[in-house]
C-alpha cells in the first residue's frame, strides 16, 4: 500500500505533543495591534490546542508527525 501524503499547509501550522494533543497558534496577532491591550497580546503568544472534534481530521492531514 502506498504512503500517505502529508498536507504541507497543515504540517506548517500544527504540531503534536507527547500526549497526542495537537498544538496550534492563536489568531488575531498579525495587525491592528495598537487597540489590543498588553494582556491580550501576551495571551495570544501562548500556544493553544485543537479541540477534540477537529483533532481526528487534523491527524489525518499530518500522519507522520
Amino acid at each position: 500500500m502506498p504512503k500517505q501524503k502529508t498536507h504541507r499547509g497543515a504540517a506548517k501550522r500544527f504540531s503534536l505533543t507527547k500526549n497526542g494533543l495537537i498544538k496550534r497558534a492563536k489568531a488575531y496577532k498579525r495587525h491592528i495591534l495598537n487597540k489590543k491591550t498588553r494582556k491580550t497580546k501576551r495571551n495570544l503568544r501562548r500556544a493553544a490546542y485543537v479541540s477534540e472534534s477537529y483533532a481526528g481530521t487534523i491527524k489525518k492531514l499530518i500522519p507522520y508527525k
